[in-house]
């Protein structure tokens, strides 16, 4: 298609046109014109892959690891080639725009999707997100940083208006789009949900058009969070150029009437199309057609490549008596919850069907040499474990079948209006079309046949956006249609999970019936939440057994084991976009198990897999620990590439594990309260806080150890001159260092440069982060590294008052850290105040 005269087309556009540009058309698409060789474009989610355009049933994908695990990494140019991975991945699904990085600050361990941002530290998350956005876009794909800005927390997060000092927004939560868009100018740009101190972000022009166009000089698109525009003419004001998704609600003839009454004049509406055709013109190239077919790739390169950012994601929390890496001869005891289930990636938006997925019991039982066993210990599920694996079809496929009507089960002869065979009994339904239905109530009758392996008594369990009815060989065994709860599941739109109880017999046949209704056929109060589409169901099942029972077996395996590693840690159904979580505990019964473990076998490695800190009440009773996160496809292998020494590991922790919730300095003021939240800690998120109050963490932000060790030395510092005002240069100062790997074994080591504020009369932290590297040493290799970061940069707050950055006079302390206690020391001067705006 030949690129747009954009100046010419909006000559030629009529203004139902222009309008409907403004808006999509479905859930992922922009409005084509055709008369004007406009196409439409595809967006998918991607903050850790590419789902495409189906929820439900779509074409699986590659998971690359959380951005925590991402952030953990340190390392930009890792996050380069992801980047280009998921590029290549949008192209193979047809989609000309990445929905990601997620890019907000983790100010509390509760915040839902937490996961899906890489640090509680502007510069390393900035940093990161930056060459994470121009891998994808120099390939030709749109990259779109979200969410702009504070949007971080789930509860009433389309209500909360979120009060923050301007100095906070400056220096924390704004900072990392900010040095993103420095490295990377992305095609686009979503807003958040909430409000920022009184005004929804999506129709707020102080964000929109003077920090991001103005003063940022940013020129790409800016588009809503999904169902996350409130207004027609202040949004199209603000700057908001594309309502998503479709069917418009706010746009179309709302707008049209808008600007006939000269509420909104037409060339605001210019604008924001003029945005939306450049965007057109920037992914041209790609060559993608309308409607393309999605397709899978799963190439070995890519398989070696989310491996390695796997294992390299990895942090070694602890390892005295160098208990790690693991002997691959010995035999070894696999224990807990997380061993054989893949936790690969958090809830929500961020959730996709992997082409596979790793366990860690099947990355450990690859590697070692000696024999293998498994103690289950305790289980983590939230929810029933999901029962249509277990099921076998009439002819005797794994899974179920899937059929579709109109009518409800009570009606005679109904139509059969679709039948799919289906493996998991999770299904949400808001991208599931079939020209046969007729409305958004419809009804789906779910049927498999389970053969138990052990008698026992079984609990059945039921959630719905919609409503359900489970039953086994003809008996209802689970009611989810009247009196129903409000949950957490589908973003906060579903019920509880409503159970029931069976008795079964091993080896016995039970015909499993569960009848579904759509989202209408429910009474749910959803007042407050989006509610996607038709709605969704989840069944599960499992044998009841005594937790006692369970733990005891593993205790009394661990006793005698020669090695034991011991696998706990969340869950998609812990983590997930919709919900925050009430607690930084790990799920009930796996503090016992560890503390258990640990007393009969004080070498057992634990390993613990979340996208955000947990309380570890047994941590001092360990000797080996590792932060795991959740590792996308290749986790498992990840895992056990450190464990068995394949991969030394060099991850340092992104974000600070408080000790208790307590500490955290967002405690007193987390979740909505009447309509707002108040960002009371202000600057001091974080390590901020931590080391302003001098309150030890468990473990600290930045904590990593290695196999090895290393050595820094032979700091020095090259300045430029300064001149009368910052220009554009910022005035690079060059922090030189010396490494060098003094262990045994090859590694990587993350240099890390801090500054510390001269004594002034503003309360500022006790020291930031504004910059590092990561290098990679064999044994005894010593290599010179060099990290530049700008003088205003590195020397600024934000005064309110002048609303400008403020470089103050007076002499800077450096700190150069890694692995280890060593600290380098030096110091430049500001010779004179002075005060700037801009990137």
């Amino acid at each position: 298609m030949p690129r747009l005269d954009v100046e010419k087309t909006l000559e030629d556009l009529t203004l139902g046109e222009k309008v409907a540009l403004t808006a999509g058309i479905d859930f992922w698409h922009t409005a084509p014109i055709p008369r004007l060789n406009i196409p439409s474009l595809r967006m998918s989610d991607g903050p850790n892959g590419i789902r495409g355009t189906r929820f439900f049933n779509g074409v699986p994908a590659a998971c690359v690891p959380c951005a925590t695990a991402l952030g953990a990494t340190w390392d930009a140019a890792l996050l380069h080639s992801i980047g280009r991975l998921i590029a290549d991945e949008a192209i193979a699904k047809g989609a000309h725009i990445v929905l990601g990085p997620t890019i907000n600050t983790q100010r509390s361990p509760l915040g839902g999707r937490g996961f899906e941002s890489f640090a509680e530290d502007g510069v390393l998350s900035g940093t990161l997100a930056g060459h994470f956005c121009h891998g994808i876009q120099e390939k030709g794909v749109a990259a779109t940083l979200k969410h702009f800005v504070c949007n971080d927390q789930e509860h009433q997060r389309t209500a909360v208006d979120s009060i923050v000092t301007g100095r906070a927004l400056r220096e924390i939560y704004l900072l990392p789009f900010q040095l993103a868009l420095r490295i990377c100018r992305t095609a686009c740009v979503m807003t958040a949900y909430n409000k920022v101190n009184g005004v929804h972000v999506s129709e707020h022009e102080g964000f929109l058009i003077d920090i991001l166009r103005s003063e940022w000089g940013w020129d790409g698109l800016v588009m809503s969070d999904w169902f996350g525009t409130y207004s027609t003419s202040d949004a199209i004001r603000a700057g908001l150029d594309l309502e998503m998704p479709g069917k418009t609600r706010w746009r179309g003839t709302a707008l049209a009437h808008a600007v006939s009454a000269n509420k909104v004049p037409e060339f605001v509406v210019d604008e924001r199309v003029r945005n939306v055709l450049n965007l057109v013109n920037a992914v041209e190239p790609l060559g993608i057609p309308e409607k393309a077919a999605e397709k899978a790739l799963n190439r070995p390169q890519d398989r070696a490549l989310l491996r390695r950012a796997a294992a390299e994601s990895v942090v070694l929390m602890k390892n005295e008596e160098k208990i790690l890496p693991l002997s691959k001869e010995k035999s070894i005891l696999v224990i807990g919850p997380n061993a054989k289930i893949a936790a690969y990636c958090g809830g929500g938006s961020a959730s996709l069907d992997a082409y596979y997925t790793v366990s860690p019991w099947e990355g450990v039982s690859a590697q070692s040499k000696g024999a293998v066993s498994f103690s289950q210990g305790v289980y983590s599920f939230k929810d029933l474990p999901l029962l249509g694996p277990l099921l076998k079809t009439a002819d005797g496929e794994k899974g179920f079948t899937f059929r579709v009507f109109n009518e409800p089960p009570s009606a005679a002869d109904r139509e059969l209006v679709d039948e799919l065979h289906l493996v998991s009994s999770t299904g949400f339904l808001m991208d599931y079309v079939n020209p046969k239905i007729k409305s958004l109530t419809y009804y789906v009758d779910m049927e498999g046949f389970f053969t138990p392996d052990e008698d026992g008594v079984y609990d059945f369990g039921v959630t719905v956006v919609g409503t359900g009815q489970l039953f086994v060989d003809g008996e209802l065994v689970v009611d989810n249609t009247t009196n129903q709860r409000h949950g957490s599941a589908f973003f906060g739109s579903a019920t509880v999970e409503e159970k029931g109880a069976k008795q079964l017999k091993a080896g016995h046949t039970y015909r499993v019936l569960f009848q579904f209704g759509t989202a209408p056929t429910s009474d749910l109060d959803t007042r407050g939440v989006v509610v996607f589409g038709p709605g969704g169901f989840r069944f599960g099942a499992s044998r009841r057994v005594a937790q006692e029972e369970l733990i005891s077996q593993a205790v009394s395996l661990a006793a005698t084991a020669s090695q034991v590693v011991l696998f706990a840690g969340l869950t998609d159904e812990w983590e997930s976009e919709g919900y925050d979580r009430e607690h930084m505990d790990l799920p009930p019964g796996s503090d016992e198990l560890i503390t258990r473990v640990l007393a009969v076998h004080p070498n057992a490695v634990v390993v613990i897999q979340s996208g955000t800190p947990v309380t570890m009440p047994w941590a001092p009773q360990t000797k080996a620990l590792l932060q795991a996160w959740f590792g996308g496809n290749e986790g498992g292998n990840g895992i056990a590439d450190v464990l068995y020494g394949e991969v030394n590991p060099s991850g340092k922790l992104p974000v600070t594990f408080p000790v208790r919730l307590q500490d955290n300095p967002s405690f007193l003021n987390f979740r909505c309260e009447r309509g707002r939240v108040l960002y009371g800690e202000d600057v001091y998120v974080g390590y901020r806080y931590y080391e302003k109050t001098l309150l030890p963490p468990l473990f600290p932000f930045g904590h990593g150890l290695s196999y090895t060790s290393f050595a820094r030395s032979d700091l020095t510092l090259t300045c430029c001159p300064e001149k009368p005002v910052y220009e554009e240069s910022g005035e690079p100062i060059t922090a030189s260092v010396c490494v060098r790997n003094t262990g045994p074994v090859a590694g990587a080591e993350t240099v890390q440069l801090w500054v510390v504020p001269p004594p002034t009369d503003v309360n500022r932290p006790v020291r930031e982060l504004k910059g590092f590297t990561k290098v990679f040493l064999d044994a005894g290799e010593q290599k010179t590294v060099e990290i530049v970061v700008e003088k205003k940069l590195a020397t600024s707050w934000w005064d309110e008052q002048r609303e400008k950055w403020a470089s103050e006079k007076g002499t800077y302390e450096v700190l150069v850290t890694g692995t280890g206690e060593e600290t380098l020391r030096s110091s430049f001067d500001v010779q004179k105040t002075r005060y700037w705006v801009g990137l």
